[in-house]
């Protein structure tokens, strides 16, 4: 099979992480806002996914260090740049005790994302998991900073959860600040573009496009259970979505390119880093993109009241009829 693959919104998978920009990351937000937003994040969880393919919800998480009753514990890891160590950490449940009973959600038990908090030295990755419940892998810094690390998860027999802390990198630290939007990337020999726009409140679909040497790569590989994967970061805030692959997952030896199509939603107006990974002969590679929103055409301004105001060009809605039928509403129920 060689054919492109296209991405919806649900609440189980692959991530789309919406994290703070400049400035310090260290402070998390006030515990009752960010038990407002998870809540918020299940009921539009459940309103969007189990086979909703339409993209049209934003459930957001990883926006403390405890949800649930789980808790991600102290990180340890190098405290500079260039010296080689291991990040390790727990998760514990309710009972004080670290987690060992984990559901596999796209091939592993745990998904770990970490990012300098300019948006810059992004890493996807899977730590393994010793006996007693730590979560540990090799690890060096390549650049100082504040980074925030996300553990993506789902207990036995529970929903998906995402948390997170901040682990701080001494050195001589710049941010890297992306002026300019950047729609193509350059990444071990490919070119990756980026088409389509990403529209505020409103459903919208991107393309990652992969070629090399000038050439359409028809050779993308599954990868954790899909053909690519997209994580975008928003400046200004902390807030986690998953996007989950819509449709059937592919089978081991099959391939598609040169395009994988995602449709997300984002929540705000502003700017976007998205990441797209790949996985061509083996290897992983992953390409970065800086992208502003464009204006969600659909939106209606407001009259005094507070009401939307009627679009002029839209025929005025129906009332019903006496007889009791009601106009359709396009979906055939």
């Amino acid at each position: 099979m060689n054919t492109g693959t296209r991405l919806g919104l649900y609440g189980g998978g692959l991530a789309v992480l919406f994290a703070a920009a400049f400035g310090t990351a260290a402070a998390l937000m006030p515990d009752d806002a960010a038990d407002d937003w998870n809540e918020q994040s299940k009921d539009a969880g459940h309103e969007a996914g189990h086979g909703s393919g339409d993209g049209a919800a934003t459930a957001v998480r990883g926006l403390s260090i405890e949800q649930d009753g789980y808790l991600l514990s102290e990180i340890s890891a190098p405290t500079s740049t260039g010296a080689a160590g291991e990040l390790a950490f727990q998760i514990t449940g309710a009972d004080g005790r670290p987690l060992t009973d984990y559901t596999v959600s796209h091939e592993k038990e745990l998904h770990l994302i970490v990012v300098r908090s300019d948006g810059t030295h992004f890493r996807h990755v899977h730590p393994e998991r010793g006996d007693d419940g730590t979560w540990s892998l090799p690890w060096t810094w390549d650049a100082a900073g504040s980074y925030r690390v996300y553990a993506d998860f789902v207990p036995e027999d529970g929903e998906d959860l995402t948390l997170t802390r901040t682990v701080e990198v001494a050195g001589e630290y710049g941010p890297e600040i992306a002026t300019e939007p950047t729609l193509v990337s350059e990444v071990d020999g490919f070119t990756v573009t980026l088409e389509g726009d990403l529209s505020a409140g409103a459903s919208s679909e991107v393309t990652a496009s992969v070629t090399r040497d000038g050439q359409p790569v028809h050779e993308l590989e599954p990868y954790l259970g899909a053909f690519g994967h997209l994580v975008a970061l928003r400046q200004g805030d902390l807030a986690y979505l998953h996007v989950h692959p819509e449709g059937a997952a592919p089978q081991a030896g099959d391939l598609s390119g040169p395009g994988v199509t995602f449709a997300t939603e984002v929540p705000t107006e502003g700017r976007y880093f998205l990441y797209f990974d790949f996985q061509v002969a083996g290897q992983v590679h992953s390409a970065a993109f800086v992208v502003e929103t464009t204006e969600n055409a659909g939106s209606h301004e407001t009259d005094p009241s507070g009401e939307a105001a009627q679009d002029p060009t839209e025929a005025p809605t129906e009332e019903p009829s006496e007889s009791g039928d009601h106009p359709t509403d396009g979906h055939g129920h």
